[in-house]
């Protein structure tokens, strides 16, 4: 047990799998001795939060990526939904759904690429760069979109493959775990991902081993704008339409996720784990007040708390370990 202790406190992600299990099992004990005020290991309860998740992880896991090389995307959410809006569009336009598809995740890539030149070229922070990208995209929406919303409902493959059901599992779930899967192999098995880590860590060190610090956070980028997109191209599958308010605030609860997880504020530290328990752990406890009935603004309170708590833990424990 205590060496199970120890090889916990010592991984990427020990300190949000001890929070995440607690919690847990806290959850657990209070639906068991509640069921009827408490349900939270329903049926309906759990296809809920691993519905609301699955978007969030997805576009976290780009999030997480470009912290962890010492940048950040505040555009994710303008991106989710402009690019979803635009698919939506040119479906409406006649045009096959995976022609909307291509185009979303094409604009998502773009969206990305100018966020990373504007922050790289410019040198401009990446903080104030897709702050201005996230008025940008948002303002945009509301023009193309001229405050009406748009529906989308091919049905078929496209709403079998991204809202359907195999099995108890929903896709959209399958989708999420898929992306983090592949975040994974790129961080923790692929030479891209020593990179991301050395650009995040230490520029000056990355650069000296060779390393080009700007084309890796140009690549972080693009990845980002694309998940944020596909994100976008999930939802939409499941909603059947696209507001013009859609995805406003996702980029906080992005964020929020990953730094619940363990990634630092400054680069270099993280795990896609992390990330994947980080919004697992904001989801559930939004699960948890949505069961008692609590008022929408205890969700931002939380936030807010865990945020903070989960930065201060961190530093701890890395003074510990140091």
């Amino acid at each position: 047990m205590r060496a199970l202790w120890a090889a916990l406190r010592n991984h990427k992600a020990g300190n949000i799998v001890i929070v995440f299990a607690v919690t847990q099992i806290a959850f657990i004990i209070a639906s068991l001795i509640f069921p009827d005020r408490f349900a939270y290991i329903s049926t309906s309860s759990i296809q809920t939060l691993l519905r609301s998740l699955s978007p969030i992880v997805i576009m976290a896991v780009g999030v997480g990526i470009l912290m962890i090389a010492g940048e950040f995307d505040l555009s994710v959410g303008s991106n989710f939904a402009f690019t979803a809006y635009i698919m939506a569009l040119v479906y409406q336009c006649n045009y096959s759904e995976w022609a909307g598809v291509a185009c979303a995740l094409g604009l998502g890539a773009l969206i990305g690429l100018v966020n990373g030149l504007i922050t790289l070229k410019a040198k401009i922070p990446s903080f104030i760069a897709t702050l201005g990208a996230l008025m940008f995209w948002r303002g945009m929406l509301q023009i193309v979109s001229a405050g009406q919303t748009e529906s989308m409902s091919p049905g078929g493959t496209f709403e079998m493959l991204f809202a359907g059901n195999i099995g108890p599992i929903q896709a959209q779930f399958i989708w999420a775990i898929a992306i983090v899967i592949l975040g994974y192999l790129l961080l923790e098995r692929h030479k891209l991902g020593n990179h991301i880590f050395s650009v995040g860590g230490n520029v000056e060190s990355a650069r000296a081993i060779g390393v080009n610090p700007a084309r890796v956070k140009m690549v972080c980028f693009v990845i980002v704008g694309i998940l944020a997109a596909f994100a976008g191209v999930i939802s939409t599958a499941r909603v059947h339409s696209v507001s013009p308010d859609q995805g406003r605030g996702y980029e906080l609860q992005a964020i929020a996720a990953c730094v619940i997880g363990g990634l630092s504020l400054t680069g270099g530290e993280g795990s896609v784990l992390g990330i994947l328990l980080g919004t697992a752990l904001l989801f559930a406890i939004q699960n948890a007040l949505l069961l008692l009935r609590a008022p929408g603004f205890y969700l931002d309170m939380f936030m807010g708390i865990l945020i903070v708590i989960a930065v201060i833990f961190n530093r701890l424990t890395k003074k510990e370990k140091g």
